[in-house]
């Protein structure tokens, strides 16, 4: 199997030549369980990062798979152009209730959402008179995904130089991110600082944009850079005075991640639109809805065919992704899974406590269910090796740079939680070894 797809299967943000030096060799994967992968030799691997951040409640899980079995049973597909199906309006009606926003427009995949709401905000002041309103900002170290559009406002720079003369670069403001603290300032302080920073921007550049885009609490691709929710509350009171949209990518921090349903609602208050994907579905199928207010939506209502909304795909709300979501938001309805979270939390707390505490930690920090930890290192290659020591001790684990960080299921228990945390640990412990016999 490892073989026949480094012939003929391209895989995603890879450097194909390490597959196939073996450097980072290719895991074919058999089948999974709840948090657990299993390869074609019986090995299993701990997924403490839910594959990308999207399995919510652990892999197969059987009231996610009755649904998604039954649909299939009802209806497979149907074009959403002059049709609609009970998954989608059903969706649609629980994530209105849910964010407060209504009219959910669907995409593929987390970069699909960000280039659906972007478009939406420069059409919104098209449709209004104002179509000089047109260009966007992000947080430097943001990511909101890998198209072209996406990487518009995609500041992490591998991802981006190579496409460069195809992007219409968004402006860039500082990140909040609580590690940029000096000395004797709060992560309340580095956000104030930050803040300061978009009001100037926008006092000059207010006229020509027309939206800001965030990673509410949590910059993941940035090293998991958390921020204080203060900001959030200063961005939605400066967007309101310059007449700025505000688009919340929750891309990755929605459905509970960071210990609500959605990060913005740490901050209370309501964004223009939020982007969701990777967790809406529980990790089965691909699918990201966009939702916004009554007032952008009616700027697009009009008897002119070019003021709607001319944006789709042949598969946008499938039914059977619309299915998938609706079985996953009744898990959370049914199992009260925000409060035991919370109690999951602090078992896994204690867990990596002997992480934690390791003299090369810096910056150990925990949102929710997300856990980060900066390591001193001076290996180039410290995230491919602690990967590959990771794997060894039977724990998916991919670090970010120099930050190791774990995003597991939320239907850990007390001993997967000790396997997570033991792997973790024994990985660093493996990785520096390497690096004191490199450089000693």
């Amino acid at each position: 199997m490892r073989q026949r797809s480094l012939r003929h299967v391209w895989h995603p943000c890879t450097q194909m030549k390490q597959h196939a030096s073996q450097a980072v060799p290719l895991v074919p994967v058999s089948h999974a369980e709840g948090v657990w992968l299993y390869d074609f030799e019986g090995n299993r691997y701990l997924d403490g990062i839910s594959s990308w951040w999207v399995n919510l409640f652990g892999h197969n899980h059987p009231h996610i798979r009755a649904a998604l079995v039954d649909q299939l049973g009802r209806l497979d597909h149907v074009m959403l152009a002059g049709f609609t199906h009970q998954p989608v309006v059903e969706l649609s009606e629980q994530l209105a209730a849910l964010t407060g926003l209504g009219h959910a427009f669907y995409g593929s995949d987390g970069a699909s959402a960000t280039e659906i709401a972007l478009k939406m905000s420069a059409h919104y002041w098209r449709n209004t008179g104002r179509p000089g309103k047109c260009r966007f900002v992000g947080l430097a170290g943001g990511y909101h995904g890998e198209t072209v559009g996406a990487l518009a406002v995609t500041d992490i720079a591998i991802f981006r130089e190579a496409y460069a003369p195809l992007v219409r670069l968004a402006a860039t403001v500082p990140s909040p991110d609580a590690r940029a603290a000096l000395l004797g300032e709060s992560a309340a302080d580095v956000a104030q600082r930050a803040a300061d920073a978009l009001q100037a921007w926008l006092a000059e550049h207010h006229q020509e944009t027309a939206a800001l885009i965030v990673e509410p609490l949590v910059q993941c691709a940035a090293g998991m850079a958390m921020h204080d929710a203060g900001y959030l509350r200063r961005v939605r009171a400066l967007c309101d005075h310059y007449e700025v949209h505000l688009v919340v990518d929750e891309i990755a921090t929605g459905f509970g991640r960071t210990g609500t349903m959605f990060a913005h609602q740490q901050a209370g208050i309501r964004p223009d639109f939020i982007c969701l994907s990777k967790g809406l579905t529980g990790g089965t199928l691909p699918l990201s809805a966009v939702l916004t207010t009554d007032t952008v939506y009616e700027a697009f209502y009009d008897d002119e065919v070019a003021r709607g909304f001319l944006h789709s795909h042949s598969y946008t709300g499938n039914p059977l992704a619309c299915r998938a979501a609706l079985a996953t938001l009744a898990l959370f309805s049914q199992n009260d899974v925000l409060a035991n979270n919370a109690v999951l939390a602090q078992t896994l707390d204690a867990a990596f406590a002997p992480l934690t505490g390791h003299a090369r930690i810096r910056h150990a920090r925990r949102l929710g269910m997300i856990w980060a930890w900066d390591v001193d290192t001076v290996l180039p290659d410290f995230a491919q090796r602690y990967h590959q020591h990771a794997m060894a001790h039977g724990v998916l684990l991919r670090p970010i740079g120099n930050t190791i960080y774990a995003m597991p299921p939320y239907v850990m228990d007390e001993e997967s939680a000790e396997h997570l945390a033991q792997g973790a640990l024994a990985a660093l412990q493996a990785t520096l070894a390497e690096e004191a016999s490199c450089h000693g």
